[in-house]
């Protein structure tokens, strides 16, 4: 289905960017975390899912391929991060087409019918809108009574590294304040029961799903590592042209991560949350 004849909405401004480069980092990510975001959700009874903050169709793609019963509904206000998942998505094989809608949209104020969906699926995107009540209200507005909603979001603060790596430690920091003047709010996982409750959702459950890798799984640990260092580099740019970090921080970033993943005693640790709740 065609998006929607109307221009791109006022999106947030995004720490990351919207560059070619961008785009596959993302389906990149989408892989390499597939397992750990996706084992614990439950969605066999959903028929038509709201994915709010689609993006490029990377999670879009997951979800239909775990799900082959379910529809899409998924709403992005980006129009360029639109056109690839739309490209994406239609290259997926005759057993995705059909089955999902794209649509042009401002997830704080979705232009869709109240009761349409019944069920929602939420990752990696209220850590970059001012208001995440207000988009988990419209979500809310969309569901039908009974309606399962999961959100997925990030708790920058609990990231470790070992050996001591102060220069990435500094280049986080900066990462984290600069998403935070940007509107977003790069530790928002830990807040998404208050936030389901102040809205009105019930069932809600909370859960910490921690990521620790160390001697035991050193081949995973090393790519870990280097997803994470294409996450950091992925805010460069915009890092830079603000002047909270310099080209020589972020190349010292990316060595100090190298010599951690070449390190015999190395450990990653971070910690992600994941929330379910339901519409009554």
């Amino acid at each position: 289905m065609d998006p929607k004849s109307q221009e791109s909405p006022a999106s947030q401004p995004y720490l990351h960017g919207f560059s070619a480069a961008e785009r596959e980092r993302l389906h990149r990510q989408a892989r390499i975390v597939e397992q750990r975001v996706h084992e614990r959700i439950d969605l066999c009874r959903v028929r038509c899912l709201l994915e709010v903050g689609s993006g490029v169709g990377a999670q879009s793609e997951i979800l239909l391929r775990r799900w082959p019963d379910m529809n899409l509904v998924c709403v992005e206000a980006n129009a360029d991060n639109l056109a690839a998942a739309r490209e994406h998505l239609d290259g997926l094989g005759e057993w995705a087409q059909g089955r999902y809608r794209l649509e042009l949209g401002d997830a704080a104020r979705l232009e869709l019918e109240p009761g349409m969906c019944d069920g929602a699926f939420l990752c990696w995107i209220l850590e970059h809108v001012p208001d995440p009540a207000q988009v988990l209200a419209e979500v809310r507005r969309v569901l039908r009574p009974g309606s399962p909603v999961v959100v997925t979001e990030v708790q920058n603060a609990s990231f470790f590294l070992s050996p001591y790596s102060p220069r990435t430690l500094a280049y986080w920091s900066a990462f984290n304040a600069h998403q935070y003047d940007l509107g977003g709010d790069p530790f928002v996982g830990a807040k998404l029961g208050n936030l389901l409750q102040r809205v009105g959702y019930h069932d809600i459950r909370a859960e910490v799903r921690p990521i620790l890798l160390d001697n035991r799984a050193p081949a995973e640990r090393a790519e870990f590592i280097e997803y994470w260092s294409e996450l950091l580099l992925s805010g460069a740019p915009g890092l830079i042209a603000e002047g909270r970090v310099t080209p020589d921080d972020a190349l010292a970033m990316r060595a100090e991560l190298r010599r951690v993943a070449h390190d015999p005693d190395a450990v990653f640790f971070y910690a992600f949350v994941q929330a379910s709740a339901r519409v009554e």
